[in-house]
């Protein structure tokens, strides 16, 4: 924004195109340029008219990628340096309404976990989250609060603690027995009007996604859902990583003019801390206010659709994953016959499923479910980042691909460059055999 200030303007600057960041959107910024200083190029990428541009960064506020910057001259840049000092004070802080939203967002404080639990067993993904808002709570200085919502389910509060909770908000009333959108609602909605969290994690499961955006709803705010990076910046905005643009890219979302900040997380994104035994905190009973007599639903039965026989891909601590290099449904059985050796699951990846080789329950990636297994091998994979975001943080990664060039390779610890035709078998059969010289190994030495 142009200002004068003992006749010297502010200036403005000029637009510049960030070098291998543009990921040619659609021609945004041409769009939302009002003095037509942008040129779209063959490939879909911006040029910008220097000529033209006014500075007035609205190119940079549509770009989804953040591919655009405003760059000052030298001259430019002492007058701002000048300006800066003569100002004596930041413009944000003279600014009649940033006073007025600073001292609405100072007034919400405190790191809030949602900890959910069905029939009183808690979701595993609760304790991830504890993990990573331990570091958000400490990084602002605040208290990292347990939220605990149910019936008979006050010891969930004492496991807050031990992953790493300060205190815990308990909300233990028969109305809360089983999930209900409306009653868990409204028990959420009352805390946060109270106590004013600066932060709200949950995650990203079936009930979490749907209480987190009723919540951000009525309360007014913005939610981000499943996240894969939270981080806080230099203003105590939350700094909310998620895959965007059909997985292309990944962008940070934060939001600045509403609180509190809300971000769901899918299971096994976040390491799950240490339980620390024996670490206790205060428990704050809060009554709900909210009546059996006022739901609108009412839960007359509970029956699991759970199959005896369904594999849990995302509980895996080994994972042999095929893709569409795995040319049909047929040839799994190679990888079923290497993960039976490991002790693991055959997952897949979109392409794989899409095809109809795997049910969709083994689906690993952005769609489907994100692992983090001791080891995960990859066979006839490519790597798109829909697939990476799902399996990237596993402990050992193992690739095997006959293009040397494949994506999968940037985020291997192991590689291998061949027919996973010849490679699996190789591996299957050499565990097979490491496996018999084990116990004659074993009674040679007892001998």
């Amino acid at each position: 924004m142009s200002e004068e200030k003992g006749g010297m303007k502010r200036p403005r600057g000029k637009a510049r195109l960030i070098d291998g960041r543009c990921i040619a959107c659609g021609g945004r910024c041409q769009s939302a340029c009002p003095v037509d200083a942008v040129a779209m190029g063959e490939g879909g990428e911006p040029a910008i008219v220097a000529s033209k541009c006014i500075g007035c960064v609205k190119c940079v506020k549509v770009c989804p990628a953040q591919a655009l910057e405003v760059v000052f001259t030298e001259e430019e840049r002492r007058i701002l340096e000048r300006l800066a000092r003569e100002s004596g004070a930041d413009a944000e802080e003279a600014d009649p309404e940033a006073r007025v939203l600073a001292a609405k967002l100072a007034a919400y404080r405190g790191v809030w976990v949602f900890v959910e639990q069905t029939e009183g067993e808690p979701a595993r993904v609760s304790w991830e989250l504890m993990g990573k808002g331990r570091e958000l709570a400490d990084t602002l200085g605040v208290p990292l609060s347990a939220v605990v919502v149910g019936s008979h389910v006050e010891e969930l509060c004492y496991d807050s603690f031990c992953y790493g909770a300060d205190e815990a908000y308990l909300v233990d009333e028969p109305v809360f027995r089983h999930y209900r959108t409306e009653a868990y609602l409204k028990a959420l909605c009352r805390l946060i009007e109270n106590y004013k969290p600066e932060i709200v994690l949950m995650g990203a499961t079936g009930l979490g996604r749907d209480l987190a955006g009723a919540v951000a709803t009525v309360v007014g705010t913005g939610l981000t859902a499943d996240c894969t990076g939270l981080g806080i910046d230099d203003r105590r905005n939350l700094m909310q990583t998620r895959p965007a643009f059909g997985g292309n890219i990944m962008a940070t979302i934060m939001c600045d003019k509403f609180r509190p900040q809300m971000a769901t997380v899918r299971p096994h994104v976040m390491p799950l801390p240490e339980r620390m035994e024996g670490k206790s905190g205060p428990v704050i009973r809060v009554t709900s206010g909210v009546m059996e007599e006022e739901m609108l639903t009412k839960v007359l039965a509970v029956v699991s659709d759970r199959n005896k026989d369904q594999v849990d891909v995302a509980g895996a601590e080994f994972i042999v994953s095929g893709g569409r290099g795995m040319m049909g449904k047929e040839n799994f059985v190679l990888l079923q016959e290497l993960a039976e050796e490991l002790g693991g699951v055959v997952g897949a990846s979109r392409s794989a499923v899409d095809a109809g080789w795997m049910p969709h329950e083994r689906q690993v990636g952005q769609t489907g479910k994100t692992v983090r297994p001791k080891i995960y091998i990859a066979c006839g994979i490519s790597g798109a980042i829909q697939h990476l975001v799902g399996m990237q943080d596993s402990d050992l990664i193992i690739a095997i691909n006959r293009d040397a060039e494949a994506p999968i390779f940037e985020v291997a610890h192991l590689g291998i460059v061949g027919d996973l035709f010849e490679v699996v078998p190789a591996l299957t059969e050499r565990l097979r055999s490491l496996k018999q010289k084990a116990p004659e190994t074993a009674a040679c030495s007892n001998g």
